[in-house]
């Protein structure tokens, strides 16, 4: 599995879902002018734009360990405080924030309880510490019709259902488990519109995370078996993708 993709290709994978949920888990966050914010695991930084039109670009700071993310996210936001760091080692002071955001990057934390005690270390006391990920083990995310023709074709296959908080209830004990208080769960949500099965398929052949990686696994008559196999579970285009990831926010 890799996130050592270009922007462009994250953009086009997960991108358009990215920058819907990101003004939902900033109101879960009550994020608000005059703070300072951190994004975990920013990505290309779709969720760090949010945060700068929130607090402004002298406030948020952002880390990601892939270079290729780190740069782009630079190159987009060129005045935030943009570090390459994984969660679990933030370069950053204690009690230097207002509130820590990750979205979309528990469920590939290394260790997901020392991130987010990271991103409490680095958080004032009564500070916002806030997350979400997407509802894998509901089949409610944008690769719910991938993992499902994927385990079709292949009952072995590793879909993502086991990731951390990737089922109902399992952020919030994951928040407890890093001593954050108050630890309350709730869903956000996110849609996209497709015009063919091919903009809807193609992001799926870039490599991107665990769905790119299993792609790329596959012989091609095994790969197009399974393009085949999702066309046959996807509406006729034009058509709309539905989604819905868990939030939770806790008090450090």
């Amino acid at each position: 599995m890799s996130f050592e993709v270009s922007a462009e290709a994250y953009d086009r994978f997960m991108g358009r879902y990215s920058v819907q949920l990101g003004p939902q888990l900033a109101a879960l966050a009550e994020v608000r002018d005059g703070q300072r914010v951190l994004d975990v695991g920013c990505g290309p930084g779709a969720l760090t734009g949010e945060l700068v039109r929130l607090v402004g670009a002298d406030a948020v700071a952002a880390a990601d360990p892939s270079e290729a993310f780190v740069a782009a996210a630079k190159e987009r936001h060129p005045t935030v405080d943009v570090r390459r760091a994984p969660a679990e080692q933030l370069p950053f002071d204690d009690e230097t924030f207002d509130a820590a955001l990750a979205q979309l990057v528990v469920h590939f934390m290394a260790d997901p309880v020392a991130g987010l005690r990271e991103m409490a270390r680095v958080t004032r006391p009564g500070g916002v510490i806030a997350a979400c990920v997407w509802d894998h083990a509901g089949g409610r995310t944008p690769l719910g019709v991938f993992w499902q023709a994927a385990l079709d074709l292949d009952p072995g296959a590793h879909n993502e259902s086991q990731l951390a908080g990737a089922r109902e209830g399992h952020l919030t004990e994951l928040f407890a488990a890093a001593g954050l208080r108050s630890a309350q769960e709730t869903t956000v949500t996110a849609s996209a519109q497709f015009a063919t099965f091919d903009e809807w398929w193609e992001p799926l052949t870039f490599g991107v995370g665990p769905a790119g990686a299993h792609v790329q696994t596959l012989t091609e008559p095994a790969r197009d078996e399974l393009r085949e196999r999702c066309r046959e579970l996807l509406p006729a285009a034009p058509f709309t993708v539905s989604t819905a990831a868990w939030a939770a926010r806790g008090l450090v």
